[in-house]
């Protein structure tokens, strides 16, 4: 079995022609020998920012809230929101060969990675890895 050594969110532009932020985001487990396990790829928002006002500092936060957990509602507690979050996520590992639980996952890194098309965008150095913990 191969240990689960980070969380990582890939950040990627979705092109709608019209100048304001729209992204996908992908978000996998990455495993010790490097592999990486897709826990989540449906996942992504838009804003009427232009490109021109966003920043790198702002997608990476967003993308952090996108991929959850989500907020509490009805009755649910936040601690609810969080266990049932953790724990589909490990589910979704599992399937795929991974064994790991829902607490393992909630206590690894989670880096933020952007692409070299929203770096781009955002005129930053697209060389740079637009990576961020």
């Amino acid at each position: 079995m191969t240990a689960v050594t980070r969380l990582v969110t890939s950040v990627d532009a979705d092109d709608q022609g019209d100048g304001t932020v729209s992204v996908s985001a992908l978000h996998e487990v990455e495993l010790a020998d490097g592999r990486r396990v897709v826990l989540l790829a449906d996942r992504g928002w838009g804003t009427t920012q232009s490109w021109a006002e966003a920043s790198a500092q702002d997608l990476r936060a967003t993308a952090r809230v996108v991929v959850g957990p989500d907020e509490p509602f009805d009755d649910r507690t936040r601690e609810d929101m969080e266990s049932d979050h953790w724990n589909a996520l490990a589910h979704a590992a599992k399937r795929q060969g991974v064994d790991v639980t829902g607490a393992g996952l909630k206590r690894l890194p989670h880096d933020v990675v952007l692409s070299e098309q929203v770096l781009a965008r955002l005129g930053a150095d697209p060389g740079r890895s637009g990576q961020s913990g």
